[in-house]
């Protein structure tokens, strides 16, 4: 029987190789339209040797190249524990699954088993999926797919050079020892997606707050604020500047801006949404001073952010060295930024709401 089945497979190792390539393609795009990132997806087809080794061992089991599952082989690395699952899942959906076959390791209990709890799939392609007229038995092979996280993965191959392909019997002390190490992992795999979980509920809770208004509610951080300027706050104060001179607004990124706010003191988003109230004419008149006598056509859609802190730091009080500080938060400290501390200053010390101010 051995015989047959290694010719089988010199018969059919092209049709493995082929399957190797269009697998890893479909599986690859099915990641991606799912939306799920891994780490990595691998495939390799067993090679004569290992196949003869297989033989050797259990070719008893076997009555052609059919019965033998893992020929072909795939797997996923996955990040998170609960990865491991949502790509079970994709798999279920897309191929026929031989479920007497099957195993998910990841039921065993023993605190060394850590690096080997991974779910392996046999599997079939429908026709529906993929099919090959001069090779129909493409829907006949069996393959394995083995799903695991990157830190199982990391820690099999670390196990396996230690406890195995040292050619000697681990002393009992030592593998005490990586029992311990194979536990923490185990928990630390746990972790990552216990956080990834609570990130997804804090960042779920922070898009339903700002949606509802409640900004003072809302800490001020990049995932916030990130929130915020998809409602477009500054875009009331963007158009009425660029209706002075009629001008197109080009629209830019305004994460950068976080820092600056965050020097400010700025806790929440309250405290933006405070300042665009109370200072969006200060920084209209700052803007309309700036470009209202120039033939400017294309303003900047930070142009109404960038004048709100200017205003505020105006209104404090600050000074010289007030825009100065904005300055080197928004632009790098630099030498430059002093004499054009002075020059913005001296530009905005005639406007109204400075004279009030310091009125």
């Amino acid at each position: 029987m051995t015989d047959l089945i290694l010719s089988q497979y010199k018969e059919y190792l092209p049709v493995y190789t082929e399957m190797g390539r269009v697998l890893l393609e479909k599986i690859s795009g099915m990641l991606a339209d799912a939306g799920l990132i891994v780490a990595s997806v691998e495939q390799r087809v067993k090679t004569e040797e290992s196949l003869t080794g297989k033989l050797a061992l259990k070719g008893y089991k076997y009555q052609d190249i059919f019965d033998i599952t893992d020929i072909l082989g795939l797997r996923v690395i996955t990040y998170y524990v609960d990865d491991v699952d949502k790509m079970a899942s994709l798999l279920e959906n897309c191929f026929e699954i031989d479920w007497a076959n099957s195993i998910d390791k990841r039921k065993a209990h023993e605190i060394d088993r850590f690096g080997y709890l991974s779910l392996h799939y046999i599997c079939r392609v429908p026709e529906s999926l993929y099919k090959n007229e001069e090779h129909p038995e493409v829907n006949r092979i069996r393959f394995e797919v083995q799903i695991r996280t990157i830190l199982q993965h990391a820690w099999a191959n670390i196990n396996h050079d230690t406890g195995y392909k040292s050619g000697f019997e681990v002393p009992q002390r030592y593998m005490r020892q990586l029992s311990r190490l194979a536990g923490m992992l185990e928990l630390i795999d746990d972790e990552f997606s216990r956080i990834r979980a609570e990130l997804s509920d804090y960042r779920w809770r922070i898009r339903s707050l700002v949606a509802s208004g409640n900004l003072d509610e809302v800490p001020l951080d990049g995932d916030s604020f990130s929130n915020f300027l998809e409602t477009k706050p500054f875009d009331q104060l963007n158009h009425k500047i660029a209706a002075l001179n009629q001008a197109e607004i080009m629209e830019v990124s305004l994460s950068y801006f976080l820092p600056l706010l965050k020097a400010m003191e700025f806790k929440t988003l309250g405290d933006v949404a405070a300042m665009i109230k109370n200072d969006s004419e200060a920084a209209f008149q700052l803007s309309r001073h700036q470009i209202a006598l120039s033939d400017i056509d294309i303003i900047s859609s930070s142009i109404g952010l960038q004048n709100l802190c200017l205003a505020r730091i105006l209104k404090s009080g600050s000074g010289v060295p007030g825009v100065r500080f904005m300055l080197d938060n928004l632009n790098g400290n630099t030498e430059s930024n002093g004499p054009l501390a002075e020059f913005i200053y001296n530009e905005a010390k005639v406007l109204p709401f400075m004279n009030q101010n310091h009125g």
